[in-house]
């Protein structure tokens, strides 16, 4: 069976990936319009992209805005492969 990966798997990581894989390669996301796409609260994409941090598959930005913190979040490099790792693996398993 193909090898899946563990930390990209679990549904709202993988709605995560694939937002920010959608992105050109040095773009970045802002965490309420990722927040507002998937339909999640804070603390629940706050988790989720601890997790992916900690894995090195997302860069996380944080900077003030007009005196208003904001969070960016891009895909890394590693993150990028590894989503395209785990596609290739859904594909072997669907038959594609």
């Amino acid at each position: 069976m193909a090898e899946l990966d563990p930390i990209i798997h679990q549904p709202v990581r993988l709605k995560i990936m694939a937002a920010l894989t959608a992105l050109s390669d040095d773009s970045q996301m802002d965490f309420v319009a990722l927040r507002n796409l998937l339909g999640v609260t804070d603390g629940n994409l706050g988790a989720h992209l601890r997790k992916l941090e900690d894995a090195g598959y997302v860069s996380i930005e944080k900077v003030f805005v007009a005196r208003k913190p904001h969070t960016y979040i891009s895909v890394t490099p590693k993150g990028r492969e590894a989503f395209e790792g785990h596609v290739k693996s859904l594909k072997k398993i669907l038959g594609k």
